[in-house]
């Protein structure tokens, strides 16, 4: 595992535009009354889990000083439940996130995300965990807060190579099964699948106080249908070809398209789920300071 694959992913013009930010829930977590968020839980016992670097602000007592003596390294001493916030990182994997060139690939753009999210998440010291899918669960990398899990989400997502259709709800059902306690569960597809197929993962989800983002990325070719002349359209996750000319169905689609992300958010809005409609040629880091700055807006109107 190199830091050349956590490049790929990584990039500091993304992370420049997220200096002070950081991802915080819009419910209650399970975790102790002393991190940032808010805890419904009081008085219960821990285990230990680890360790991790001591910052200015932190509460000296827990300081572990049998490791400052051994290896003069100040660490805080950390326990299962002291970690406020887990979020699942979900990644679809399939055929059709292949579409795109360069950087406006959708699965490149969506590993950029969830890789960055994935560091912001750990930098505030907080646990991140990453399934990747397409039909099935493909890898599951369970949840950490090591600055190490950053690079295993990386290196899991490089070796990954599209061949197969999208299942999101079923996806959803086994991640419900194994999450565990509460936290995020972020979801990063372009969601072509049908709608209705999601509601029974969502349910499921949401039944356990989980909360729920689904980022849907698409290609700003998906959203707008500006081809021209004659074009041959080939199907990804579909051995299909269709010659035609794109004026004579770019009505058709943009309808179609509509009708189908209109559903999404029906389904959403049902199920108090948050949907991002993120379209591949913005600008990651101006698109994901946008979104945490009206997040954070959110939960102080709260």
């Amino acid at each position: 595992m190199t830091r050349s694959v956590l490049s790929r992913y990584l990039r500091p013009e993304v992370l420049s535009h997220l200096t002070n930010q950081s991802l915080k829930p819009r419910q209650m977590v399970e975790g102790t009354l002393t991190g940032d968020h808010k805890s419904p839980l009081h008085g219960f016992a821990v285990e230990f889990a680890g360790h991790r670097e001591y910052v200015p602000g932190d509460d000296v007592r827990h300081l572990d000083w049998k490791v400052y003596f051994r290896h003069e390294r100040h660490v805080i001493k950390q326990y299962e439940m002291e970690t406020n916030l887990v979020c699942h990182l979900m990644l679809d994997v399939s055929e059709s996130m292949r579409y795109g060139q360069g950087d406006s690939q959708k699965l490149l753009y969506a590993a950029r995300m969830a890789i960055t999210l994935g560091h912001l998440i750990v930098k505030q010291s907080d646990k991140v965990g990453l399934t990747l899918f397409d039909e099935q669960i493909l890898d599951t990398i369970k949840p950490s807060n090591t600055m190490e899990q950053v690079l295993r989400m990386a290196s899991s997502i490089d070796r990954i190579k599209p061949a197969r259709k999208t299942q999101v709800g079923s996806s959803l059902l086994d991640l419900a099964a194994r999450a565990g306690r509460r936290g995020i569960i972020v979801v990063l597809s372009d969601l072509l699948v049908e709608p209705e197929d999601l509601i029974k993962g969502l349910q499921r989800l949401r039944h356990d106080n989980h909360e729920i983002v689904l980022i849907q990325v698409m290609h700003h070719d998906e959203l707008t249908f500006d081809f021209s002349g004659m074009v041959r359209f080939l199907g990804i996750e579909q051995d299909q070809q269709v010659l035609a000319r794109p004026k004579d169905i770019r009505d058709a689609y943009l309808t179609a398209l509509n009708e189908h992300n209109r559903r999404l958010e029906e389904i959403c809005t049902a199920n108090r789920c948050e949907r991002i409609l993120c379209d591949t040629s913005r600008n990651l880091g101006r698109l994901f300071a946008d979104y945490l700055q009206r997040r954070q807006l959110s939960r102080r109107r709260q």
